[in-house]
């Protein structure tokens, strides 16, 4: 493993972190069962979950459309490198651990720009012997940079996924586009697109009201159609794998998402529902429920 982000000064990592603000990473983390979040991320996620009861399920069906395109770009198309930006939070099954479980000498390399992220970071440098992974602390709107850390630690010679789940709806369009576009164009032939995002398309009385709850904390939140989804993958003439863009759900289920242990009936009633949310099994799922639009694309 490498991880040279991890050498800054615990001091100034410290002062870079804003508690008092909700980060999306961290927001997500509580939806995920996680425990490396601050109050006022608990209260971001309550808001959210206020306004849209069942909007966990985003996150973990985002989360498991990770895990199943992982698995099917390692065992079926031989992919064995993965550049994660957005990573978020350790949590468990991370792409490393999908990939190297399969394949050993897979190569992983994050990027984030959560201070947060950074302080736990080790978690995601646990490479078996045989594969490498990196973490690079960088903001996906410095592709460039991204891109000549990356190159320390995967080969831009031969095929790698670029995955942009659930990070490309806190980027305006006139920085998203130019950001996807640079980083495809980056991608030798033969390279995956891996790519999720929330839509206003599928439910949009309970999207708008989770969207207005993180605008109100001074998240940019931008919900896409299909098309614009879509747009990610046009513009760059990439060609769109079966099932095509779909709920997140639809991309190719294995309904085999993890069931929490369950805790007994009078703890779980005790819990706010926030909290609840960790132990809520996601295989029960329905149309109504989703709002991200998942796909994944090869470059020519």
């Amino acid at each position: 493993m490498t991880g040279d982000a991890l050498s800054q000064d615990p001091t100034e990592l410290q002062r870079r972190i804003d508690s008092s603000r909700a980060h999306p990473a961290r927001v997500y983390d509580v939806f995920l069962g996680g425990k490396d979040h601050y109050p006022a991320d608990l209260a971001a996620a309550a808001a959210a979950l206020a306004a849209n009861p069942t909007g966990f399920l985003d996150v973990r069906h985002n989360r498991d459309f990770l895990r199943r395109a992982v698995n099917t770009l390692v065992k079926e198309d031989g992919i064995r490198q993965f550049l994660d930006i957005g990573t978020g939070l350790p949590t468990a099954e991370n792409v490393h651990q999908i990939a190297q479980r399969v394949a050993p000498e897979s190569r992983v390399v994050y990027v984030d720009n959560d201070p947060v992220v950074l302080a736990h970071a080790r978690a995601l440098l646990t490479s078996g012997p045989e594969g490498l992974t990196d973490y690079i602390d960088a903001d996906l709107k410095d592709p460039a940079a991204i891109l000549e850390r990356a190159a320390k630690t995967l080969d831009f010679d031969r095929p790698i996924a670029l995955c942009l789940v659930a990070v490309l709806h806190f980027v305006e369009d006139e920085e998203a586009y130019p950001i996807v576009r640079e980083l495809v164009d980056a991608l030798p032939a033969g390279s995956r697109l891996v790519l999720s995002h929330l839509t206003e398309d599928l439910n949009p009385e309970n999207v708008r009201a989770v969207q207005r709850t993180y605008t109100e904390r001074g998240f940019t939140f931008v919900l896409r159609t299909r098309a614009d989804v879509e747009r990610f993958f046009t513009e760059h003439s990439l060609d769109v794998v079966e099932p095509g863009v779909v709920p997140a759900h639809h991309w190719r289920p294995d309904h085999a998402a993890p069931v929490p242990d369950q805790p007994e009936a009078a703890y779980l009633e005790g819990l706010d529902p926030v909290e609840r949310v960790r132990y809520a099994d996601i295989n029960a799922v329905t149309d109504a429920d989703i709002n991200v639009y998942a796909a994944v694309a090869t470059k020519g």
